[in-house]
């Protein structure tokens, strides 16, 4: 087995709340745009997504990105979609990564091709992010490729999942994610958090399921810096629930402090979510506002800068112990 250090494992197991953010790749081969991105990141978050092709825009790719990321000193998270790939790519692209030395990958099914940039483009969708979520445990922990054929040397990530609490049908959202959990995935990040007490009821599912003790959850936000973005967030983008009372309070402020006010909200989410059993951190989603995260997450009173790091205390928790294992001795659509 490749020994990778993963550092967002190393974190999770501690118990420390975590901080996760986004790294989006810049559509050209400019290697500089991902080191100025993580160069704002870097001591402030515990990894950052480097995302796939998002929304299925070409960019240059999560693999090279994560390579950069890792040169700059911001441990990437490999973002795999089973949109551009079959199985065959996808088991390529997954070794790869676990010979490069990249520490976490997180796997979903990918965006339609008619959202992007390149709309009459054939989707593939060999597997889905469930099945995807299963080969990579498989190629980690049994050692097999999906053909059955034995791995010469075994790949270590820590294996990330995504989920949508508030997506229709709801109720089958905490299910859905307990079938993940059950294929492999170790830690989940969510789509954005705005209605704070409905994730509680979503979370206090999850923990009838079991699913917080095998699973780190890290809950997602990110600040509406203005009012044309939150009509977007309410009207353009398919399972976003955006309160009304939180439309409100933005439209309440004068134009010029809705970007702060935006910031403040983001704040003040991240602390109620703290509160909340289960939530093991936050992913942070600003992109293009790479500058903010610092001062968020200074605000906000988390992230590797802001806590103590509690690993030389050996101090664990029940998500650190069972949904991060390694267990080495065994060999925005999710």
């Amino acid at each position: 087995m490749v020994r990778t250090v993963s550092e967002l494992r190393a974190a999770l197991r501690s118990g420390r709340f975590v901080v996760t953010a986004e790294i989006g790749p810049p559509r050209g081969a400019d290697p500089d745009a991902i080191e100025r991105k993580a160069e704002l990141l870097r001591g402030w978050v515990d990894a950052a997504n480097v995302t796939d092709n998002q929304g299925a825009h070409v960019r240059l790719s999560s693999l090279g990105g994560s390579l950069l990321a890792m040169r700059a000193g911001v441990e990437p998270v490999m973002q795999l979609t089973c949109r551009d790939r079959n199985r065959i790519g996808l088991q390529s692209d997954l070794l790869s990564a676990g010979a490069l030395g990249i520490p976490n990958v997180l796997l979903l099914t990918g965006d339609h091709p008619r959202f992007g940039d390149h709309p009459d483009a054939k989707p593939v969708f060999d597997l889905d992010g469930v099945q995807l979520t299963w080969l990579a445990r498989t190629l980690r922990d049994d050692g097999v490729l999906m053909s059955g054929q034995a791995l010469s040397v075994r790949p270590n990530w820590l294996i990330g999942t995504v989920e949508n609490p508030f997506a229709p049908p709801t109720e089958f959202r905490a299910r859905r994610l307990a079938k993940k959990v059950a294929a492999g995935a170790e830690f989940v990040q969510t789509q954005y958090v705005f209605d704070v007490e409905a994730f509680e009821r979503w979370m206090a599912r999850l923990g009838e399921l079991g699913v917080t003790e095998r699973c780190a959850v890290l809950a997602g936000v990110g600040p509406i810096r203005s009012l044309r973005v939150l009509e977007f967030l309410r009207t353009g983008v398919p399972g976003i629930h955006v309160p009304e009372q939180v439309a409100r309070r933005l439209r309440g402020v004068p134009e010029n402090r809705v970007a702060a006010e935006g910031i403040a909200m983001c704040i003040e989410t991240i602390q109620r979510l703290r509160a909340i059993p289960g939530v093991a951190g936050v992913h942070l989603m600003a992109i293009g506002y790479e500058r903010g995260v610092p001062d968020i997450v200074r605000r906000a009173g988390v992230g590797p800068a802001a806590q103590p790091d509690l690993r030389a205390s050996g101090s664990t928790t029940a998500v650190s112990t069972t949904a991060v294992s390694t267990r080495e001795g065994i060999g925005h659509v999710g």
